[in-house]
């Protein structure tokens, strides 16, 4: 998996939303091998650190081949994110096509302070 890559949140002392939106996630199916496509949106309050966008396109293309099942790459991709930048508070949201006339949408948050 690429690595994800980071810089030097110019605000710490502030709470404020990033948001980034990727409409073109794909990754596998690891029952059928049939790719499975999706909208992935992080949001996150930064601490320290902000992800760098070329290396979290990079890390999302990763998942291109992978067959991964949408709970745990909403999952994993929020493990990474936190073990990166420790942000104050971050929620990824996976929201995949229609596959057999079903839509599905995974959400995973993680709050330092809890």
């Amino acid at each position: 998996m690429p690595e994800l890559k980071t810089f030097d949140n110019p605000h710490p002392g502030r709470d404020y939303v990033i948001r980034h939106v990727a409409p073109e996630f794909t990754s596998v199916c690891p029952k059928t091998g049939q790719p499975d496509f999706g909208t992935i949106e992080i949001e996150y309050v930064a601490a320290r650190r902000c992800v760098e966008l070329k290396s979290l396109k990079f890390y999302l293309q990763g998942f291109r081949n992978e067959g991964v099942f949408y709970e745990d790459v909403v999952n994993r991709i929020l493990d990474d994110l936190v073990a990166a930048l420790q942000p104050r508070r971050m929620t990824v949201t996976g929201a995949f096509t229609p596959r057999g006339g079903m839509h599905s949408t995974v959400i995973a948050e993680y709050d330092a302070t809890a």
